[in-house]
């Protein structure tokens, strides 16, 4: 049975605000995708069939979401469903690492002394073309020579894979992915074993409280979302040990102090530090040796 994709572009500056805005619709039918790249944001509705893809637009539209030009309709075979994403992820880089599409490596000339992270994110969230993603890889690379080679790295809501396997390829030897959705582990698994990764990082189903149960982590990445984050500040905080980092993204600019604030209150005599990309921003918590 042929589905119908429903697609119209939306300013990019707005597309945090958006998104936001359809989390709280509560209508998970419509998503909004990015291309931080080429700077363009769609909003995107998959529905059984024509009359219903008109209603639930309606509805969106008196949401007051702000459109560009005129909605795309069309029919959407289940192959086509399951290949749409392809269209929004762009090979990119930072510093010496790469991050492809697994269907451009015929074409895709890897620069000497650089490394390569082919993808394949199927339906799992994180290409790197996401400002959240592109937040969290930078915090990496930028700690990674600071980090002994054994050190613990732990990349909670793994999503595609990309921060554990960014990390294998870093250099690093004990990395662990691990996210509440099977799909995502499934995912990111698999992108393990097309770039050779084998043993790569233990990917596993958990969610925040079993998943981050009697750890340590000298680096803990959570791209997840700022309210997650908030409800499980104790849990991502004692998962941290003695000098490590946390690392939290997932957090719309706006957003940001509250996540702040609710660190710092959880988290006394640790350093703290955030930036903001576009519409979406990141939050680092250093912890010291010891606490006085």
């Amino acid at each position: 049975m042929s589905l119908y994709e429903f697609k119209c572009e939306i300013p990019p500056a707005e597309a945090g605000a958006i998104d936001e805005l359809l989390l709280n619709h509560g209508d998970g039918r419509w998503s909004v995708v990015e291309d931080v790249i080429v700077q363009q944001a769609w909003v995107i509705g998959v529905f059984e069939d024509e009359a219903e893809s008109w209603h639930a637009w309606e509805a969106l539209k008196g949401l007051g979401v702000n459109v560009k030009g005129s909605p795309a309709l069309r029919p959407l075979a289940d192959q086509d469903w399951r290949d749409s994403y392809k269209a929004h992820f762009k090979a990119w880089k930072f510093g010496r690492l790469h991050w492809v599409p697994i269907w451009q490596r015929d074409q895709f000339a890897v620069p000497a002394g650089d490394a390569v992270l082919w993808l394949d994110p199927g339906l799992a969230f994180g290409t790197g073309n996401h400002e959240t993603t592109r937040l969290c890889v930078e915090r990496l690379v930028g700690l990674a020579p600071r980090l002994a080679r054994d050190a613990r790295i732990v990349d909670a809501g793994c999503g595609s894979g990309i921060l554990a396997l960014s990390a294998v390829l870093l250099g690093f030897t004990s990395v662990i992915g691990f996210d509440n959705d099977p799909e995502a582990v499934r995912v990111s698994r698999e992108n393990a074993a097309l770039n050779g990764l084998q043993p790569g990082p233990d990917f596993f189903v958990a969610d925040l409280v079993s998943g981050l149960r009697e750890r340590q982590a000298d680096l803990l990445m959570a791209n997840i979302q700022s309210d997650v984050l908030i409800r499980f500040q104790r849990e991502l905080i004692a998962a941290v040990a003695p000098r490590g980092t946390l690392v939290l993204s997932g957090i719309l600019a706006h957003e940001q102090a509250d996540v702040l604030q609710a660190f710092r209150a959880a988290a006394p005599g640790w350093a703290i530090e955030g930036r903001v990309l576009g519409e979406w921003s990141d939050v680092m918590l250093s912890r010291p040796a010891a606490l006085s």
